[in-house]
């Protein structure tokens, strides 16, 4: 996810609700720091307009947590969150108190790619290790930071996977792309045109006002046009309107849209009979049944007793991220070089998939995964290149 300001099968508003709690520069496990205790960070938007898609991944990250803690280890982990809000601005100072005030030894985040983009310089200049489970800008790659890690595809991948499903298993050969006209939708819907037309689809795209509730210019395009399939890239409030005003313009093809409107809000806004059958792109791992691993299914179970919904958006990833620091802290590695060091070695499997960084902090191996709106929920229909549409 990445947003200049800033950018879930399940029932994120129960999470949101549950979460509110951990805001602002907050103690999840308490605690007053030492020699046996070290503090790790979360950083996201945790009360903004896109909090849900960052509430779960804390709740991700706080859930392994705490079953580490619970394990009575020689060094505890005290997580503290940073709510951002998804600002660049606000994330920048949020950023320069944790790591002078707060001393912490790892960053879980942040969140998005716009305070990403602002947060990591001072991270790498004081040798402080970030795992974002977000982040998809794919220029944070590209900096040359040192501390720096993701653990989910960019939107270069991504917008490889949408286009290659759209082309093969949906057949189009006519694709309408809209974005919101920031860096991120912009980006992806782009890219997810650019995918299409090599498998040889025509293509036409239009920009809508994220702030504005009237797109009809754009319903008329996309009627014009006829196309098999609309392409959104943005988030899930917009893509919502979009959507809803799609179907009462009477266009019948498919709608999809990516990470940015995995969520259960995307439904909320179009309209449960308007979302039915929405396709959305993600590199995030959602597995509430556990189908992909046995580690997915406990986690999935253990996430649900302890927050009361579903996992969700980077969910997994969060707890993967948490994992990541977990591993090195088991390991004796205590001081923020250490624990960079390590988790250059690591190779494990997470709740999600595997987890092994390259040397510019990428996930070795990285796929893109597709859902499908059905009645209230978003399920998962497989990876990219073997998902079927019903």
């Amino acid at each position: 996810m990445r947003r200049n300001k800033m950018r879930v099968t399940g029932a994120v508003a129960v999470s949101a609700a549950l979460a509110l709690g951990a805001v602002s520069c907050s103690d999840d496990d308490g605690g007053s720091g030492g020699g046996d205790e070290v503090t790790i960070g979360f950083m996201g938007d945790l009360t903004g307009e896109n909090s849900g898609l960052v509430i779960p991944p804390k709740q991700g990250a706080q859930l392994a947590i705490e079953q580490y803690n619970a394990t009575n280890p020689k060094v505890k982990i005290k997580l503290k969150t940073y709510d951002s809000q998804g600002k660049a601005e606000q994330a920048t100072t949020l950023a320069q108190g944790a790591v002078k005030s707060d001393k912490i030894v790892g960053l879980i985040g942040p969140a998005f790619s716009g305070e990403s983009q602002s947060v990591n310089p001072i991270l790498n200049e004081a040798k402080i290790p970030s795992v974002t489970p977000s982040a998809t800008g794919i220029a944070l790659a590209e900096k040359g930071w040192k501390y720096w890690h993701r653990v989910v595809a960019d939107d270069a991948v991504q917008s490889v996977g949408a286009g290659e499903f759209l082309s093969g298993s949906v057949k189009v050969k006519k694709v309408f792309t809209v974005s919101d006209n920031q860096e991120y939708g912009k980006g992806l819907a782009d890219s997810v045109g650019n995918a299409v037309k090599t498998k040889g689809a025509q293509v036409q795209s239009d920009a809508v006002d994220d702030k504005g509730n009237d797109y009809s210019s754009t319903v008329n395009k996309i009627n014009q046009f006829k196309p098999d399939a609309v392409y959104f890239g943005g988030y899930y409030a917009v893509a919502g309107r979009l959507f809803k005003q799609l179907r009462e313009g009477g266009y019948k093809g498919k709608v999809m849209s990516g990470d940015g409107s995995l969520a259960t809000g995307l439904i909320e806004g179009a309209g449960q009979a308007n979302a039915q059958g929405a396709l959305l792109s993600c590199g995030c791992m959602i597995d509430a049944e556990g189908k992909t691993n046995a580690k997915a299914k406990k986690f999935a179970d253990d996430y649900k007793a302890k927050f009361g919904s579903e996992v969700a958006i980077y969910s997994s990833e969060g707890f993967d991220a948490a994992t990541a620091f977990i591993e090195a802290i088991k390991a004796g590695k205590t001081k923020a070089e250490e624990i960079n060091g390590f988790l250059k070695t690591e190779d494990f499997q997470g709740v999600g998939k595997q987890i092994k960084f390259d040397d510019k902090g990428e996930l070795a191996t990285q796929d893109i995964f597709i859902y499908e709106v059905k009645d209230n929920k978003l399920p998962l229909l497989g990876n990219s290149k073997q998902a079927t549409v019903s």
